[in-house]
């Protein structure tokens, strides 16, 4: 789906009598030209297990909830972060934080909900989460490459497991959902097979059509058209399968982001945003679920996050990119400001961090402030409504449109008319 505005410039240009699909739309030279020129993007890094903001974006030093980190000083006058991210400290003018992030659910699979969403669930309807939503409004479907790309690398069974019912889409359909890889997903061999030519798959291909037509047209079920989406997805990574092949990428590139699953995903991420996947989000397993030895843990996990978030912004940026490329870097929630017996931290809603840079975002901008030992908010709060409400006024999408849903509730893509946090909006 495209933003009316080019879709306007599209037919002005090339003619609506010429106009007869959207395939047809996109084969025009001037509107291709066009889409590929706003194209945006964007990247969430998914944290999975809620890192704490003590030891990244809200340090307190000398405080009992400060931990043994001190923070040092970044390349912006007056913002400090932890000890443990030097690297994103001299980028720190590409970064937005906001430090007074405070929602409600402390359970993984409800935040994980929440914070992908946008809104408190209202059963039986399920409300697509970011990547579906940006993917119907980013995207098109004639793409070759997935508009909806998950990189996740957890194994079955964890807090993610939500996600793997098919349900991600909600009401806008399968073909928004993901094309889900890495872990256990991996990328098949999905190229053609050796025995088979062009001219044999092409006569399939219609056959299948054909068969699935004339069940839709006896059956009218929806099930044919979720397969038809599914098909043409495969299609398509057929002709792109080599873009999630890591061995293709340079060497340096690879040593860079480091030899671990979260930086191989967010150079491979980056790789997919560069050929115009409109959204990539990489979830890193649950490492930072920290209930015991917290301080031990993010001195292991946060130098690379660190590394990862400075090679990907410093990336896109050298390639013209990041400025049509929201990158967001979260969990689902913080961690509490006081440590309990096994020296770990527990779940804390109340008063977290997150970053975001590059499409639509200012730069060396930290909103939101917590009190002096981080338990509540004490300068602008900013719930899940006003953070998806941010995002999608960064990239240029209106975050109060209502969805089309014949014969059910309204629903709209932020509910509530819940503002922006326009201090972090260029």
């Amino acid at each position: 789906m495209l933003h009316r505005r080019m879709f306007l410039r599209g037919l002005a240009s090339a003619g609506a009598v010429s106009v007869a699909s959207w395939a047809g739309l996109f084969s025009l030279p001037a509107f291709a030209e066009q889409a590929k020129k706003e194209q945006k993007h964007c990247i969430l890094l998914w944290l999975t297990g809620a890192p704490s903001q003590f030891e990244t974006w809200d340090p307190k030093p000398g405080k009992l909830s400060g931990g043994p980190f001190r923070p040092i000083s970044t390349n912006v006058p007056g913002i400090q972060i932890s000890s443990l991210m030097p690297r994103c400290a001299t980028i720190m003018d590409k970064l937005s934080v906001i430090r007074s992030m405070s929602t409600k659910p402390s359970e993984h699979s409800q935040g994980i909900n929440l914070l992908n969403r946008g809104a408190e669930p209202r059963q039986p309807f399920v409300r697509p989460v970011l990547g579906s939503v940006l993917a119907q409004q980013l995207g098109h479907l004639d793409s070759a490459i997935p508009n909806f790309i998950l990189l996740d690398p957890c194994p079955e069974g964890n807090e993610f497991k939500e996600f793997k019912a098919g349900n991600m889409a909600g009401w806008l359909g399968a073909q928004y959902g993901p094309v889900r890889a890495g872990g256990s997903y991996g990328i098949p061999d999905i190229a053609r097979l050796a025995d088979m030519n062009s001219t044999d798959q092409d006569d399939r291909e219609s056959l299948r059509k054909f068969l699935v037509k004339k069940y839709e047209n006896d059956h009218k079920s929806a099930a044919a058209s979720s397969q038809n989406a599914a098909f043409e997805r495969v299609k398509g990574l057929m002709s792109c399968a080599s873009l999630f092949d890591l061995n293709r990428l340079p060497e340096a590139d690879r040593a860079r982001y480091g030899p671990g699953t979260f930086g191989m995903h967010t150079l491979l991420a980056r790789n997919l945003v560069e050929n115009g996947a409109p959204f990539v989000m990489v979830a890193n397993g649950m490492p930072w679920d920290c209930h015991i030895l917290n301080h031990e843990t993010h001195q292991m996990l946060v130098p690379e996050l660190d590394n990862v978030i400075y090679q990907l912004i410093t990336d896109l940026e050298q390639r013209g990119l990041l400025e049509k490329t929201l990158v967001i870097a979260m969990g689902e929630f913080g961690r509490s400001p006081w440590m309990n017996a096994s020296h770990g931290r527990e779940h804390y809603p109340n008063a977290w961090s997150l970053a975001m840079a590059g499409c639509g975002i200012k730069k060396g901008v930290v909103h939101g402030a917590t009190d002096a030992q981080g338990y509540d908010p004490i300068d602008n709060p900013v719930n899940e409504k006003n953070l998806f409400a941010t995002i999608f006024k960064a990239l240029g999408i209106d975050p109060y449109a209502e969805y089309d849903l014949p014969h059910l509730p309204t629903f709209h893509r932020v509910e509530d008319n819940a503002p922006a946090v326009d201090e972090i909006l260029a």
